[in-house]
């Protein structure tokens, strides 16, 4: 298709003109970075992206990734001017306002078009890093006539800069992505100014190190982004880079090129200048019937593609995936006949080795930890550059890394990520967890060494705040199993969730099979595993490992004649999704003089008020820890009955 460079000016000033109206009418926004990148995104849509604003869905489709989330406005521009049915131009007049769908950075659950939420700069970067591992793995299983398509990336100096981009790069590379194509707004603006405040390297230096293709274009040329994009999209045996020398603020005279258009509104002197020198007369949102024609063209080769897609894919469902109904429940009923004692790691193998074999579309992973967070199964062959079709990723040592590339994966469909490292190193990865649960993507994290029970490497290696601040993250499930049982219906609720992520926090340090029936109770978050004897005046709420020491506390308490309750809370966002009855039921409703409620975690303390009310009693741990085996350190912090039973009749007054 030839290149119409007289439509194409227009069609880029469109994308100006709406960028910079949107901005200055929300007195707040990003106009340089769409407008410095107007004429690279108006070719790639008009030439090179396969898409259909008809069908947005299509599992097919390029994924167009705007990892420099900032420039939300352009993404919300090209979905507008392209045709999708939103946003509506009465959406972009109201951007950033409330009820509008075109949000500050864009997020993937408010419009379609948008692949993923972006703005913490490189996660967009990385997560296509994660699509396109996802393409190359179902092309490998399904052929091309099914799955055969690119991911596209524009991607500005930050998120060029920001570590995480390090750790995507590399695995890119490594795995020889060839249909993952990156765009670089090389403007050399940040926030603070030029780049030459705070960087000298060379980039393409760096992914060519990497394993990568560079390419270099004018970013405002466009024959010559056409010249690049056309041979970006031919090579496709590694990763491309292609720097397009831009101008941040393009078309804004007495602005363009500074940091004081990188995040702020033009002003509406600017902004009438800005019409001047692009010759664009028109009021602001009016894109003129013209230009707005050539615009929905763009999509017409998409919905050609996707018309000859269906005439041939033999399953149009990739991104669907199904988890079989009951897939656990055989081996349940096993663990119920021959119990076993075994940390919550090696009870998440175990359950994994059925789940990976039942659920081909599991493909998991590890950061460099494979043999201690037990993630790999006789399932899970490598998944490399060599085979595709492997379902198991050495991630190496690239937390932030595999947790983008995870939520990459999960948005992409057709595939369920799962990968581990340790408790302690969640927090390298924590903002992509949260933009897990903020994109509402089924992408599960299997972190071992959950406590001080991992014992002699230390507290450098013992989590203690870890758990309880994962907890604050909105729509994240947290799983804490005490046992082979709980682990394995935790392993379940995690699957049975699409919409929401889930954390298993699992132990080093071996435990008894507590339960003794079926049923999924942990899909209830908590239940009561033990119920008083004697009279009850005491409920011990305790998670993970530490619920055998509610239960031995619990026998030494009733051998006194004290009765006490054990409950089990595995989950504690799915307790709190229970009815009230449930819950009054569970933890009634009494002064603590009563019936005292005792927590029992080893970690923080902080939060278990809302159960233990303010007069209960928490044990937990809320300092570092120590280097010793597991069960000195447990004597020593005092996570056993004979350190909680006398705090318990203290409080009693007993």
């Amino acid at each position: 298709m030839s290149l119409d460079t007289a439509r194409l000016a227009p069609m880029a000033n469109a994308i100006r003109a709406l960028s910079m109206d949107a901005v200055q009418a929300a007195n707040s926004g990003h106009p340089g970075m769409p407008m410095g990148m107007a004429d690279v995104a108006t070719v790639l849509f008009s030439k090179y992206l396969k898409f259909d604003p008809k069908a947005p869905d299509w599992a097919d489709r390029d994924r167009f990734v705007l990892s420099a989330g900032h420039g939300s406005m352009l993404i919300y521009s090209l979905l507008y001017l392209s045709g999708y049915a939103s946003p509506t131009i009465e959406d972009i007049a109201n951007f950033r306002k409330l009820g509008s769908p075109c949000a500050g950075h864009p997020e993937n659950f408010l419009l379609d078009g948008v692949e993923c939420t972006t703005g913490p700069l490189g996660q967009g970067l990385a997560m296509a890093v994660g699509m396109a591992i996802a393409e190359r793995h179902l092309n490998a299983v399904h052929g091309s006539e099914a799955v055969d398509h690119h991911t596209w990336t524009i991607a500005g100096d930050g998120c060029l800069m920001e570590g995480v981009n390090h750790e995507a790069i590399g695995l890119a590379g490594h795995l020889g992505l060839g249909k993952l194509k990156v765009l670089w707004d090389s403007n050399r603006i940040t926030i603070d100014g030029s780049t030459e405040l705070s960087t000298c390297e060379d980039i393409p230096a760096r992914y060519r190190a990497a394993g990568w293709h560079t390419l270099e274009c004018d970013g405002h040329d466009f024959a010559d982004i056409d010249r690049a994009l056309a041979e970006a999209a031919k090579l496709d045996d590694k990763p491309v880079l292609v720097e397009c020398r831009t101008v941040i603020g393009k078309g804004a005279p007495n602005k363009q090129g500074t940091s004081g258009v990188h995040g702020a509104a033009l002003g509406a002197d600017e902004v009438a200048a800005v019409r001047s020198e692009l010759g664009w007369p028109h009021e602001a949102f009016v894109v003129p019937d013209d230009v707005l024609t050539d615009w929905r063209k763009t999509g017409e080769r998409g919905a050609m593609a996707r018309a000859k897609w269906e005439g041939r894919a033999s399953n149009k469902d990739l991104g669907v995936v199904e988890v079989p109904h009951g897939v656990l429940d055989d081996y349940i009923a096993k663990l119920l006949a021959e119990p076993k004692t075994v940390a919550t790691r090696k009870a998440s193998e175990m359950a994994l080795e059925v789940l990976t074999a039942a659920v081909p579309a599991m493909i998991g992973g590890s950061a460099d930890l494979t043999g201690s967070n037990n993630t790999k199964t006789s399932s899970t062959g490598p998944l490399t550059a060599g085979d595709y079709a492997g379902r198991y990723l050495y991630y190496g040592i690239r937390e932030f890394g595999m947790a983008c590339a995870m939520n990459g994966m999960a948005l992409h469909g057709g595939v369920i990520p799962y990968g581990g490292t340790f408790l302690i190193f969640s927090d390298y990865c924590r903002n992509a967890v949260r933009l897990s649960a903020l994109q509402q993507t089924r992408a599960i994290y299997v972190f071992t060494h959950d406590s001080i029970g991992l014992g002699e490497d230390g507290p450098t290696h013992q989590p203690v705040e870890q758990v309880m601040s994962l907890r604050l993250i909105p729509n994240l499930n947290v799983f804490r199993p005490c046992d082979t049982i709980e682990t394995a219906e935790c392993w379940a609720l995690a699957l049975a969730d699409t919409d929401t992520p889930s954390v298993l926090a699992l132990s080093r340090q071996n435990l008894p099979q507590l339960r003794t029936e079926g049923g999924n109770l942990s899909a209830r978050g908590a239940y009561r595993l033990r119920a008083a004897t004697a009279e009850r005046k005491v409920i011990l709420i305790a998670t993970g490992s530490e619920v055998e020491v509610a239960v031995a506390t619990a026998e030494a308490l009733e051998a006194d004649g004290i009765g006490a309750d054990v409950v089990s809370m595995p989950c504690m966002e799915l307790f709190e999704a229970q009815d009230q009855s449930y819950k009054d039921d569970l933890l009634p409703n009494v002064p603590p003089e009563d019936l005292l409620r005792v927590s029992i975690e080893a970690g923080s303390t902080m939060g278990w008020e809302r159960y233990t009310m303010a007069n209960g009693l928490q044990i937990g741990l809320d300092r570092f820890g120590a280097s010793a085996p597991a069960e000195d350190l447990f004597a020593k912090f005092g996570f056993t009955a004979e350190a909680i039973v006398p705090k318990i009749k203290a409080k009693l007054g007993i």
